[in-house]
């Protein structure tokens, strides 16, 4: 597949080129003779005929629970068959929710530290102007399905906790005890056994009296994961979790969806990125669709699949727009905690993007064996690279 094309130079110089100067020249006096409506913001126009496509992170087409398809080949398959683009979206997300063998999302998702999965869902539908969401859902294996009736049924974006949990089950939604996999439960005690050794024993080494008394185990707390990580006992898309997926039919209606179950052995409570408009997902029917993985706070602090959207509102390439945000956020980030050897952001984060033109991008904080994203076209789906904005690795 032919990757993109981008519309802006490549140099990120704020000098202007020619090029840049007669082009910002010519819409300053387009805008000067016909300047929009206080308050009204110009809207990116579709040509006829947009080419669909669906794009998501990787686990969009890695996964298919026992089927032939994957997220995005069912989206895809949905949405050009007629359906609806965010039912269609939302069909292809079950895939992965229902998946036990992928551990990021639905059942047998990462548990927060007490054990326990709490799951983040969000959607949007650009034609109808209209989003719902749910967080620290427990017991419903597709989160997603209930964010979508929050927007249909509701007059609210977001319900929590046992509240979610209440409203899935009064419209019929199965709610079970405990969502988690052998392997999900596994991963987390071999986690508390590293955070809490003088408690959670491992019957392979005894008690170790060196390890149970060990004065570094409250530092061990916070980098059990990353040890984890290291040690290859998980990947980097269990830590985090997350699917998102974003889809526009030839029609250049646009929707998107995004779900979790959220970083690895959180705080119970905790709510990340993904169920919250503007950061782990933005849709604007006019212009286009963002949706993230990776390191729900740093997005937060930054909202950056809004400031993406925005971005391509004032005619910015998907791409361009992508690295926009991840500059955001690196320059943002400068606790010492947060960065590795290089002063550089110690954490993964992604963006998937596309707008109204059918144009899309898959942008990364790093690059890596595993940096994919998942593209569906007329041609058929695969897993495209992902554009880096920095050499190396988060580790340094």
């Amino acid at each position: 597949m032919v990757p993109p094309l981008r519309c802006e130079e490549d140099s990120m110089s704020p000098t202007l080129n020619r090029r840049e100067f007669v082009a910002s020249a010519a819409a300053g006096l387009a805008a000067a003779r016909s300047a929009p409506a206080l308050g009204r913001a110009p809207a990116v126009q579709a040509p006829r005929n947009v080419p669909p496509v669906v794009v998501a992170s990787a686990n969009g087409h890695r996964y298919t629970n026992g089927g032939t398809e994957t997220c995005v080949e069912t989206a895809f398959r949905r949405m050009t068959g007629g359906g609806d683009v965010l039912d269609a979206l939302v069909a292809g997300v079950n895939i992965v929710e229902l998946d036990p063998e992928d551990a990021s999302v639905g059942y047998g998702g990462r548990p927060n530290a007490d054990g326990v999965v709490q799951l983040d869902a969000c959607c949007m539908h650009g034609p109808k102007r209209r989003a719902g969401g749910v967080a620290a859902l427990e017991g419903v294996r597709t989160p997603s399905n209930v964010a979508r009736m929050v927007a249909d049924l509701t007059d609210h974006h977001l319900l929590v906790g046992a509240g979610a949990q209440r409203f899935a089950r009064q419209l019929g939604f199965t709610i079970e005890d405990d969502l988690n996999t052998e392997r999900s439960r596994r991963l987390w005690l071999d986690w508390k056994r590293r955070i809490d050794p003088g408690h959670y024993l491992d019957p392979d080494r005894g008690l170790d009296s060196d390890r149970a008394g060990e004065p570094a185990a409250a530092a061990r707390r916070d980098g059990a994961g990353l040890d984890m990580l290291a040690e290859g006992v998980l990947t980097e898309d269990e830590l985090y979790g997350t699917i998102n997926c974003d889809g526009i039919n030839a029609a250049g209606e646009v929707c998107g969806v995004t779900t979790t179950s959220g970083l690895a052995w959180k705080i119970p409570g905790r709510v990340g990125d993904s169920p919250i408009l503007g950061a782990g997902l933005y849709v604007d029917g006019a212009v286009g669709a963002a949706g993230s993985t990776g390191r729900g706070e740093a997005n937060l602090y930054n909202l950056a699949s809004f400031l993406i959207v925005e971005q391509m509102r004032a005619g910015r390439h998907p791409l361009d727009a992508g690295m926009e945000a991840l500059g955001r956020v690196r320059a943002n980030t400068v606790e010492p905690r947060l960065l590795n050897g290089r002063g550089l952001p110690a954490f993964g984060l992604s963006f998937y993007i596309l707008d109204r033109r059918g144009r899309y991008a898959g942008v990364s904080m790093y690059a890596g064996e595993n940096s994919r994203y998942a593209v569906c076209t007329e041609n058929g789906a695969e897993l495209a690279p992902l554009e880096p904005l920095l050499e190396g690795s988060a580790r340094g």
